[in-house]
């Protein structure tokens, strides 16, 4: 039946129909081009694209590290500055002669004059010398109440 319906339909060959299918030629040319272009176009914004969201997800990595670095950062001042209250302590204390008087006997085994020391074995002197380094401290702040 297709046979039929094939041969029932025929096609006119003058000047204006062969126009006419030449001109639709062009057309569906016009209109492969301008696909292709679509998609070439389409593939470089993806591909920009692409490359923006790497950097992008590049960059907020390194700002991550960043901020990891800082926390860090700002951990390790605190403990420079207590650290640095500490010595400044230090300092007013060994400006004390009583607390420098000390210090000598606990760690150098200095004595007055009439005076005996007996190290005891077993005890190292840097025990000594945080026993002394916290008394005058506690003894300085009951004075000045």
């Amino acid at each position: 039946m297709s046979q039929e319906t094939k041969n029932k339909i025929s096609t006119i060959d003058n000047d204006y129909t062969k126009e006419q299918y030449v001109e639709f030629q062009k057309q569906q040319k016009q209109l492969v081009f301008r696909r292709r272009r679509l998609a070439v176009v389409f593939l470089i914004a993806l591909g920009v694209f692409v490359i923006i969201g790497v950097q992008l997800f590049n960059d907020y990595q390194r700002l991550q590290s960043l901020g990891t670095i800082k926390e860090e950062t700002v951990a390790e001042s605190e403990q420079v500055d207590k650290q640095l209250a500490r010595v400044k302590q230090d300092v007013n204390l060994l400006k004390d002669d009583e607390y420098v008087a000390k210090l000598a006997r606990s760690r150098f085994f200095y004595s007055k004059e009439g005076e005996q020391v007996y190290p005891i074995v077993g005890t190292e002197t840097s025990d000594a010398t945080n026993q002394i380094t916290k008394d005058p401290v506690t003894e300085s702040s009951t004075t000045d109440k």
